[in-house]
């Protein structure tokens, strides 16, 4: 039995079977993957190969079930369609506030996502994992986490929009645009929490399921970490754009009459 270090795959020399088929002599070799994720154990594989080479009269040809490339080909394809739905999206905010700027200011809420997903399935593996039968037993970035995240693009927005209209209506009645950035998170503080509270509670029945658990995780991880950063990041940039005068208050007083 061999065990690599790098890939947790185990071979028993009983699972090489060799035959002739268009005459090549093929040798098949089978593992059973434990807390990894396929199509990772075979892309760092395919990495091991390239930097160390195997003989020019040996050729790799990986089978299995496909389940690696499927997953390759899911994330393709789910990255397109979060491209897809942030210029969806763009183009919405567009038309709503006769804006170009205004709605890449609202969707700095969305990369936001980002910094809590990433680092959120990785510390919580690291605390929270119980291996199963002594292999390890996280919870994957799957493809469901990725549909997370793009349904997160069109959550996490509303923090964004709720902030900056409570400061251009601020504005309107005469506050100064740093006393309406300051109360903007003060006052607008308490119903934000509550609807990311709500979304947060129902997508923690979610987390018991074993495939969905990592859409769940995602929701979570992610809109903790855009709510907490949304109210810092998004008022401090607003200020510094009014301040240079590229936010006229006709353009605000537009889309807010939309």
């Amino acid at each position: 039995m061999a065990v690599s270090s790098k890939i947790p795959l185990v071979v028993q020399r009983s699972s090489f079977v060799e035959n002739n088929f268009h005459e090549v002599r093929v040798v098949y070799v089978f593992g059973e993957m434990a807390g990894r994720a396929p199509a990772e154990a075979v892309l760092d594989m395919q990495k091991a190969l390239r930097e160390k080479p195997l003989p020019p009269d040996i050729r790799i040809e990986w089978a299995g079930e496909g389940e690696w490339k499927i997953t390759v080909d899911v994330f393709r394809d789910l990255g397109i369609a979060y491209t897809v739905a942030l210029l969806g999206i763009y183009i919405l905010l567009v038309v709503q506030m006769k804006s170009f700027l205004l709605p890449l200011l609202i969707m700095v809420a969305i990369p936001l996502t980002i910094i809590g997903i990433m680092p959120g399935f990785w510390l919580f593996n690291m605390l929270f994992a119980v291996p199963v039968a002594g292999f390890p037993n996280p919870v994957f970035f799957t493809a469901t986490s990725m549909i997370g995240m793009i349904a997160l693009g069109g959550i996490v927005i509303r923090n964004s929009v709720v902030l900056i209209e409570f400061i251009d209506d601020s504005l309107l009645q005469g506050m100064t645009l740093k006393e309406a950035v300051l109360k903007s998170g003060a006052i607008r503080l308490r119903p934000i929490l509550l609807t990311a509270g709500t979304t947060l509670l129902g997508s923690w029945p979610i987390t018991l399921d074993p495939i969905f658990s990592g859409l769940a995780w995602a929701l979570i991880f992610g809109l903790t970490s855009s709510t907490v950063f949304t109210l810092l990041v998004v008022p401090v940039v607003y200020y510094m754009i009014k301040q240079r005068g590229r936010l006229n208050s006709s353009t605000e007083k537009a889309w807010l009459i939309c």
